[in-house]
């Protein structure tokens, strides 16, 4: 008999993403909807695409309406979800999408966050290296019942870096990233800056100098990896893309390692991963190749005159950045296999 689950936020980008994904899961039902502004609608009139749900009517957003369900993913925006999950019985397995559990500092929090801090879950990228390199975030995920599922922009990074951080191949101070994003992963709700004559035909970056709410969750990330005190410029500029990520890293060259060292750290980093793929020398990755996919490409060279590794990552900001990497992780945390209900491949054109 399938688990039922319940889905918070079910209204905005993310939380339609969860559900599409779901929809095909064998062994999960979605038994319960939740939004704000939008309870009391049918899911169909709200999320039009997903004609298997569309029967489903919007409760509201409360821990009662989810508490019933077996397993419960919050899509809510930062701030929002701690309180809900507090209230949660800890018989229900829980996955927050939004930013609340990610952080473990409670000083980055209030940094870049502010409010409340609601302590840190098991981190939902299984791929991530941690331990110094030694292992992988999928194995503190087995059993987990509270799983933090990954900001999207640190995951592309995080995933574009760790291997040469871990490897030692890369050091870890002066990293520079540029990321291209899609609109949706600014969120749904009604912003001028996201019209389409405002976005259409221009490139602009955002939160620039330090200030972006993904810098400390990808710092941890490298320093679970191996790094020591990593410093990071980080700049992510918006396109005119609806959905994906490509994200350009570079960190400088570690002294004596090669460019065939740069690639070897990576080939065994995700030599053996389903999801995460190192394209061929020379092949760089686009972020339409994984759209719908949850799947992250990269690409890796050497500017030897720079004296700096080059690494491109693309994902889908809403699959392999947020709702895949949940249910993904979900997978693991319940004995599934790993890649249940979660496509590889993308849609084109």
């Amino acid at each position: 008999m399938p688990l039922s689950v319940a889905v918070a936020g079910a209204s905005g980008y993310a939380g339609g993403e969860l559900l599409r994904l779901l929809a095909a899961h064998p062994e999960l039902e979605v038994t319960t909807v939740t939004a704000h502004s939008n309870a009391g609608q049918l899911l169909g009139d709200v999320q039009p695409h997903l004609r298997s749900l569309a029967h489903l009517r919007l409760a509201e957003t409360t821990p009662e309406n989810l508490a019933g369900a077996d397993i419960v993913l919050i899509a809510l925006p930062h701030g929002q979800s701690g309180a809900v999950t507090a209230e949660l019985p800890d018989d229900v397995i829980v996955v927050d999408c939004g930013a609340d559990h990610r952080l473990a500092d409670e000083a980055a929090w209030e940094r870049f966050y502010g409010g409340d801090f609601f302590g840190a879950w098991e981190y939902g990228l299984p791929e991530l290296l941690v331990d110094g390199g030694a292992g992988k975030q999928r194995q503190n995920l087995a059993g987990s019942t509270r799983i933090a599922a990954p900001g999207c922009n640190a995951s592309a990074v995080t995933l574009a870096l760790a291997p040469a951080l871990a490897a030692g191949v890369g050091l870890a101070q002066d990293l520079v990233t540029v990321l291209a994003v899609g609109t949706s992963g600014a969120g749904k709700s009604l912003k001028t800056s996201l019209l389409a004559s405002e976005i259409a035909g221009s490139a602009s970056a955002y939160q620039v100098g330090g200030v972006h709410r993904h810098i400390p969750e990808i710092q941890q990330n490298l320093t679970a990896a191996g790094a020591v005190d990593p410093t990071l410029s980080f700049t992510p500029v918006l396109v005119p893309m609806s959905r994906g990520i490509l994200a350009t890293a570079t960190a400088p060259l570690a002294p004596g390692a090669s460019a065939a060292d740069v690639r070897a750290a990576y080939g065994d980093a995700y030599g053996d991963e389903p999801f995460v793929q190192l394209l061929p020398e020379g092949v760089f990755p686009r972020s339409g190749d994984t759209t719908g996919a949850n799947t992250a490409l990269i690409g890796v060279a050497v500017d030897e005159a720079a004296n700096r590794i080059v690494a491109l990552c693309a994902i889908d900001n809403l699959v392999k950045g947020t709702a895949g990497a949940a249910i993904q992780s979900l997978n693991i945390a319940l004995g599934f296999e790993e890649t249940l209900a979660l496509p590889v491949n993308g849609v084109a054109p």
